[in-house]
């Protein structure tokens, strides 16, 4: 048995358009084409789509998935990695409802939490910093391919004053949300550049990557959550004023 391509775009919820990527790079080719051109799959490609994803999903890049798939790279390793990438997440998620809950007994008037207190849950490992470098690359050229080499020396005390400044940045951009200031005021931008500035320590986002990445913050549940968790509409903020910042200083 067989499906068409749009038939396994329905089922598996990947556009028509990323499936025909998949067979340009030779990741997921059809079992063949018809005489009008469409694309055909039988239950084979489907179990490999479904690895895809998969291991899309722990955050391998492309290149890497057909590396795992095509044996280069062993797949128990590979996913034995990821889980554990999945759990210091899960364990990084968990601070963060806790931070989130903190947050919920401050602003009913129970507890008072320091400026540390409310970004607890929002670091950035070495780890992390990679992988958000090679997604970036990934997506928006090769801005991010030096991010490994930055910080790959780093010790305990520097990630602790990088982790800072980004907290601070963030902080005061909340506040600007709250206030309801405007994302193209001076003030947004210049508290923006601080953000700028902050996330060139991993790597150097140009005008396109630092728009792009923006909008990851607002689409993407694994940002969105963390700065809808600070202010509701938050993610949309932040995302608007990277927009307007990348337009002003960054073209």
């Amino acid at each position: 048995m067989a499906w068409s391509i749009a038939q396994v775009a329905r089922m598996s919820k990947v556009t028509s358009r990323t499936l025909r990527h998949y067979d340009d790079i030779g990741l997921l080719p059809p079992a063949y084409t018809d005489d009008s051109g469409r694309r055909f799959y039988e239950r084979t490609h489907l179990v490999r789509l479904q690895q895809i994803l998969v291991l899309r999903e722990l955050g391998l890049g492309l290149d890497k998935i057909t590396e795992v798939l095509s044996g280069a790279t062993d797949q128990v390793d590979a996913l034995r990695l990821h889980r554990k990438w999945l759990l210091e997440e899960a364990d990084r998620l968990g601070r963060l409802a806790e931070t989130v809950a903190r947050t919920i007994e401050h602003m009913a008037g129970g507890i008072k939490m320091s400026v540390e207190q409310m970004f607890s849950g929002f670091e950035v490992d070495s780890e992390q910093a990679r992988r958000l470098a090679k997604e970036a690359e990934e997506r928006w050229g090769d801005t991010a391919r030096q991010a490994h080499e930055r910080v790959k020396g780093w010790s305990k005390e520097k990630w602790a004053a990088v982790n800072q400044q980004g907290a601070d940045a963030t902080a005061k951009l909340a506040e600007l949300a709250k206030e309801g200031a405007p994302v193209d005021d001076p003030r947004v931008l210049d508290a923006v550049a601080g953000h700028h500035a902050w996330l060139r320590n991993h790597w150097e986002p140009n005008a396109e990557s630092y728009t792009g990445l923006g909008k990851l913050y607002a689409e993407d549940e694994r940002f969105r959550t963390q700065y809808e968790a600070i202010l509701p509409g938050f993610a949309e903020y932040l995302r608007d004023a990277m927009a307007a910042y990348a337009q002003a200083r960054l073209s």
